[in-house]
């Protein structure tokens, strides 16, 4: 089964020392490198920052665009991991292993990928 691992944290500024930028990216990539080794990962990615997001609706046939998110919150989603494991027991196993989460106590958002009937 599918999931993927929503992670959320708080948005990073620009005097974050470039010592411990590297470090949490250290502590990502052989996370990454894990879920390799075990055959379960299937996509991942870091997104931009917030500024850069802009949200889509259509309201009564009109397309209106915002720039940012959808919602102000303290946390930003800041990237995800899509993993095959069996259950979502696996999944949590996972998550938790996520280096903002052992390090910092940041959520993750574990959800099942629905399968769909022809895809």
């Amino acid at each position: 089964m599918q999931y993927v691992l929503l992670i959320y944290t708080p948005e990073l500024g620009d005097d974050v020392p470039p010592e411990a930028l590297a470090a949490e990216m250290e502590g990502y990539n052989a996370f990454t490198a894990h879920l390799r080794e075990r055959g379960t990962l299937l996509a991942g990615e870091a997104l931009d920052g917030v500024a850069t997001a802009t949200t889509v609706r259509v309201v009564d046939g009109r397309t209106i665009t915002t720039d940012g998110p959808f919602a102000e919150t303290k946390e930003a989603l800041g990237g995800y991991y899509l993993i095959d494991c069996p259950n979502l027991d696996d999944a949590i196993e996972a998550a938790k292993r996520i280096p903002s989460v052992v390090r910092f106590g940041h959520p993750v958002e574990v959800r099942p990928v629905q399968e769909l009937p022809g895809s």
